[in-house]
């Protein structure tokens, strides 16, 4: 009989120590989410971009952006992807394009992408393998000029600067070769993807307008073309991109923020001393 007696007071400790442990659990859950927990917000925000230096830039500005925030780079290897992506929420932001590029693109796909703030204009122009200055080029001359409605009218625009085709008064950002009113030295017009631009000039195309960031993979520089663009408005600078739903987040403001930071700054500036491109903000915008 005492035996069982022990037996029962036995089995009720146990009893009543697997509830206390089930009630500490359930206290302590019950922290951890009025903490934030299991609850707290993905504060890593995703950029999708797509060669240097504006994946450089993105990774200096994940470097530089205040906690809570972190930065994810997306790398991606065209020029669809990063705006499609964000399109899609699929990222939160893109460092790819400048402002012309992003509106040509939410015209074809009913899109609700807005620029939020230039970074960088980056110093474009005409290369070629055939000719050492403007005062060389010939009659007849090949001209190969991007594929894309936006490039090829800035590519139009630099040849027009120079005084060497003149368009119709009547365009501007989405002027195309059919606009050309003059055409004094007979070019013609060759249309290529932008990435393969720099494939162009080594095929030996005698006018090939291109990106520092391309034409830099053959070793040569804003220094070795043989005119550049003229663009003090920065119309055409690399932009910071962000969606219309998302554009006035906490998450967004401190993506803009470090990339306005003084640390990408000085990386622009060094940049710039080699005359690639030039910052189009002042550190704290």
């Amino acid at each position: 009989m005492y035996k069982r007696n022990l037996w029962f007071i036995l089995l009720g400790i146990m009893i009543f120590a697997l509830a206390a442990c089930g009630n500490d659990n359930g206290e302590e859950g019950s922290e951890e989410e009025a903490d934030g927990g299991s609850t707290t917000e993905d504060t890593e925000i995703q950029v999708a971009s797509q060669t240097i230096p504006m994946t450089d830039v993105v990774e200096i500005a994940g470097e530089a952006i205040e906690e809570p925030y972190s930065v994810e780079l997306i790398e991606v290897s065209d020029n669809i992807q990063y705006n499609e992506a964000l399109l899609n929420e699929e990222v939160d932001a893109n460092f790819a394009q400048h402002e012309p590029f992003m509106e040509m693109f939410n015209e074809e796909r009913d899109g609700n992408l807005t620029a939020i703030q230039p970074i960088y204009n980056a110093i474009v122009g005409y290369y070629s393998p055939a000719y050492d200055s403007i005062e060389d080029i010939e009659d007849g001359a090949e001209v190969a000029i991007p594929s894309d409605a936006t490039n090829e009218a800035r590519a139009l625009m630099v040849l027009e600067q120079h005084e060497l085709i003149t368009l119709s008064e009547e365009v501007s950002y989405d002027a195309t070769v059919d606009d050309i009113e003059e055409n004094p030295y007979n070019f013609t017009f060759t249309h290529v993807d932008l990435l393969n631009l720099t494939s162009s000039y080594e095929d030996g195309v005698e006018l090939v307008f291109n990106y520092p960031t391309y034409i830099d993979s053959i070793g040569l520089t804003p220094d070795d073309a043989i005119f550049l663009e003229e663009d003090e408005d920065n119309t055409f600078a690399i932009t910071l991109v962000a969606r219309e739903d998302n554009r006035d987040s906490e998450e967004i403001q401190a993506l803009q923020d470090a990339f306005t930071s003084d640390e990408v700054y000085e990386f622009l500036s060094d940049l710039e001393e080699d005359g690639h491109l030039e910052p189009a903000f002042e550190p704290g915008e």
